[in-house]
């Protein structure tokens, strides 16, 4: 029986936090397994409006790889990839322009999406999914 007004993580008994940190886990296990570093998890800017990068990752060749990891029970209304609108991707570019101001050098950087939708199973993992522009 659905309950009106909860998500569907919380009709299973899950926190939404709690999904939410399983998938970061299983994205993490993705990437470390396809040989990147992990830097930073839950990279916050300090003060209100900032943002959040799920995943902060390093490639072999020392690329940085800022990850958003989103997941869905199904691929409706576009699925998890596609709920990653303009707004959002513009925190996600302010939080990784404050983390590179921390750095000495400028790396090479990209934005990837992990995404993962229960009814397909399986991790989606796109490169460059966007850009800072």
């Amino acid at each position: 029986m659905a309950f009106p007004g909860k998500s569907g993580a919380a009709r299973a008994g899950t926190t939404t936090k709690a999904a939410g940190d399983a998938a970061e886990d299983r994205a993490l296990a993705h990437l470390r397994a396809h040989g990147l570093q992990l830097l930073a998890r839950n990279y916050r800017t300090p003060g209100r409006g900032g943002g959040e990068i799920d995943l902060v990752m390093r490639e072999p060749d020392g690329t940085v790889v800022f990850v958003e990891v989103r997941g869905r029970a199904s691929g409706a209304y576009g699925g998890a990839a596609a709920s990653i609108g303009f707004a959002k991707q513009r925190r996600i570019v302010f939080a990784a322009r404050h983390y590179l101001m921390r750095l000495a050098s400028m790396p090479p950087c990209r934005f990837d999406v992990i995404a993962m939708e229960k009814e397909k199973g399986g991790v989606q993992w796109l490169r460059a999914a966007f850009d800072a522009s």
